[in-house]
């Protein structure tokens, strides 16, 4: 009497694969993408300089993709516009998003991102800056200059960065500060972070906070030069 028992078990296990294999060719086929960070360059809209913000954005946002629902890709690729240095977007695309791209009016070129090994040198001697002569003097040593350093943070703490002795921030001065109030003072008058990218990649969040050192040494140097 096993016999018909191990056909029903049989016939049972049989029913289950077929029912799974019924459901998977059913299923909505879900795009595997390898989204890379770019940074694209293009035209300015209408060769304008005036254009708002959001008409930027706008502008930027007909160069990518749409994507839908069933896509295992971001949503929205774009994480900067930029308006100020270069006029272009960083986004969150394919390779043959990009290719696709390169085809729209106004492209100019788009780059992945890379990862360098960053470096430490004598940067007063390595920018030729000499107290006696040269531009270092001729410029008053920076009185007044906001100085702005893109790199892996700041200790905040660290003496070189004491407000002490030192006048408020220039009216001009519109930035901000991620650190705690009592960390950012009249010399180090802001810190932020830039982490759409990071965050996209599913990395942790980042903090103006220096992680390696450089970003601090860097910081010290043009202290030192002002």
């Amino acid at each position: 009497m096993a016999l018909p028992t191990l056909s029903y078990a049989l016939i049972a296990v049989f029913s289950l694969l077929s029912t799974l294999a019924l459901a998977d060719e059913l299923r909505p086929t879900v795009e595997k993408v390898n989204l890379e960070t770019y940074i694209v360059h293009v035209k300015k809209p209408d060769g304008r300089l005036d254009v708002q913000l959001d008409d930027v954005k706008s502008y930027h946002q007909s160069f990518l993709p749409v994507r839908t629902a069933d896509s295992s890709a971001d949503r929205q690729p774009l994480l900067y516009s930029y308006r100020n240095v270069i006029s272009g977007f960083s986004a969150r695309l394919t390779a043959d998003e990009v290719e696709a791209m390169k085809e729209k009016d106004g492209f100019i070129s788009a780059r992945p991102e890379r990862m360098y090994h960053l470096l430490t040198t004598h940067s007063p001697d390595f920018l030729g800056l000499h107290q006696e002569i040269g531009f270092w003097k001729k410029s008053n040593f920076g009185k007044g200059v906001i100085v702005g350093v893109l790199d892996t943070g700041i200790f905040p703490s660290h003496p070189s960065f004491s407000g002490e002795d030192m006048p408020p921030p220039p009216a001009k001065w519109k930035g901000k500060c991620e650190f705690k109030a009592t960390e950012c003072n009249n010399k180090l008058i802001g810190a932020r972070s830039f982490n759409l990218a990071a965050n996209a990649s599913s990395l942790e969040a980042e903090t103006p906070l220096d992680d390696d050192g450089h970003g601090t040494h860097t910081a010290r140097a043009a202290d030192a030069a002002s």
